[in-house]
């Protein structure tokens, strides 16, 4: 089973399953295929957290996030704004848009190291369909195009940008055909020579010149200093199940279990899904995570994270003695405004019991709005992750690595797996990557019921409600003093997989993106078959 945000990624990916690959193999290859038909959410110039269970039972988190640069400091940005939802700003937009927004991209290295570690097919096997797609195009669907136009002001500062996607001017349409020579020349350059092309390499020489032509800060000493760290995933437990997340400088390992923690204090099935009480009690969860979550998703290597502290039931009885049923409450409020929806995943399962699931990005809707000429590569404005203002635990520091909310979740009743999901959204992310959970085991829902329902998102003010609740749930909301506000879309396209006991898996993917389940059943014959003539 192959889940993507795109039906051309997912078909890529089951690709190398039907050619005899791995779980690995079909998910590096369909995020390179995504860097070509979604690029606007990823790109080998990003980053991301890779979540994998091998065949063995093992777990383990392949950590490809995005550094700062060696040359990158505290004071770095002109901030605007302390106030909360402002606090990123900076001034000229410096840590949004152009060189000095890029961080040093870890998504190649990632999707190169999972393969050589974990895959079976060769690299130049694993880019086949995405080079396939970049030279001969394909066609633009209203995702992309609306993508584009959503910031073509930004796109029309960078000529390359300009003339791939705004032709005469104007977006490119739905049902036009997009080609990318450049960026396949680049894909076969990787193919050939593997990572070392970016970190080593003539794709390196072509981003640190043109870093240093255009006033960025990376240099080769960055490319040539990033590693992939690997890390334990963190667990809890949830009503029978074991759930486990990344850790940090993600914050949804962590959150999502604190939250769950707090959850399984109240009878959420019975309360009923969408109910006000029900509503009303995830954004208290919601809200508690993110006042803690300030102190729980830097960078390990430079903060001091209190994991253990975070996740035990204990902290969460602690936490639930002082929410109140009928009132909303304020909490201390964590940092906000700190990432971009823009991002994509991808979950795989293989018949031999090898899953991932990822979430990868270039953080922003087409990164820094910036192209490296002659390579087709888009940079990321993961810059925009780092806090702007000194003195504080997400403060700018070189070599430090972005925070993220990536929510890559698996989870395991009597040991076996039962579901892994991911989706993108930002701050959003880990959110509702816990509404589908909660979903799943409190309310009992389908697979495509869990990743489809109507979602919720509080970080401390306004209670966003998707436009599927009742209005009834929405007055009983505002009378408990939520500030209620209707959205079309709360975070963006979850995609997931369901392991059934007998060996069955089930594909899903939700309305908020091009999501595409691709299932593979049967197979070569059983050895020992006799045919008679």
């Amino acid at each position: 089973m192959v889940v993507t945000n795109h039906p051309l990624a997912s078909a890529a990916g089951s690709e190398m399953l039907l050619a005899g690959g791995n779980a690995v193999d079909a998910a590096v290859a369909s995020l390179f295929t995504l860097t070509v038909v979604e690029p606007m959410m990823v790109g080998v110039l990003g980053g991301g957290v890779a979540h994998l269970r091998l065949a063995d039972g093992r777990h383990l988190v392949l950590d490809g996030l995005s550094t700062a640069p060696g040359r990158g400091g505290a004071t770095m940005y002109e901030p605007l704004s302390d106030e909360i939802g402002k606090a990123r700003l900076v001034r000229d937009r410096e840590n949004e848009v152009g060189p000095k927004a890029v961080a040093v991209p870890g998504a190649l290295a990632g999707w190169c190291e999972a393969l050589a570690r974990f895959g079976t097919l060769p690299l130049a096997d694993v880019l086949a369909p995405a080079i396939r797609l970049a030279e001969r195009g394909f066609i633009a669907s209203p995702y992309l195009s609306d993508g584009i136009a959503d910031c073509a002001k930004d796109l029309a500062r960078d000529p390359g940008l300009s003339a791939l996607f705004l032709p005469g001017g104007q977006p490119l349409r739905p049902g036009d055909r997009l080609v990318q020579g450049d960026y396949a020349a680049s894909l076969r350059l990787i193919a050939e020579r593997g990572a070392a092309a970016l970190y080593d390499g003539p794709l390196g020489a072509a981003l640190t010149g043109f870093m240093a032509a255009k006033g960025g800060l990376i240099d080769q000493a960055d490319l040539a200093a990033f590693r992939v760290i690997e890390r334990a995933p963190v667990r809890g437990t949830y009503r029978g199940f074991e759930i486990l997340g990344p850790p940090p400088p993600s914050s949804s390992g962590v959150h999502i279990v604190q939250m769950l923690n707090i959850l399984e204090g109240y009878d959420i099935g019975g309360l009923g899904f969408g109910s006000a009480d029900a509503v009303h009690l995830l954004a208290e969860a919601l809200k508690i995570a993110f006042a803690d979550r300030a102190v729980a998703t830097a960078d390990p290597a430079f903060v001091t994270v209190p994991v253990d502290r975070l996740i035990a039931k204990a902290y969460a009885e602690e936490r639930r003695s002082r929410i109140d049923l009928r009132q909303t409450q304020a909490w201390t409020a964590g940092l906000t405004g700190g990432e971009s929806a823009n991002t994509t995943h991808v979950t795989v399962a293989d018949a031999a019991g090898n899953v991932v699931a990822t979430t990868q990005t270039i953080n922003g809707l087409f990164g820094a709005c910036t192209q490296i000429p002659g390579t087709g590569m888009l940079t990321n404005n993961y810059m925009y992750n780092f806090d702007p203002h000194p003195g504080r635990a997400l403060s700018i520091a070189p070599g430090k690595r972005v925070f993220t909310s990536m929510a890559p979740m698996m989870a395991l009743r009597d040991g076996k797996l039962a579901f892994a999901l991911g989706l993108p959204g930002g701050l959003r992310i880990f959110p509702s990557a816990l509404q589908a959970i909660v979903n799943l085991i409190d309310h009992g829902m389908t697979l495509q019921e869990a990743v489809e329902a109507p979602r919720v998102w509080t970080e401390g003010g306004v209670l966003e409600l998707e436009q599927a609740f009742p209005d009834a749930v929405a007055e009983d909301l505002a009378a408990r003093g939520h500030q209620i506000m209707r959205m079309p879309r709360i975070a963006g396209g979850m995609n997931a997989i369901g392991f059934a006991a007998d060996g069955t898996l089930t594909g899903a993917a939700c309305w908020r993106a091009d999501g595409t389940p691709v299932a593979i059943s049967g197979g070569l014959a059983r050895a020992g078959v006799r045919f008679t003539i």
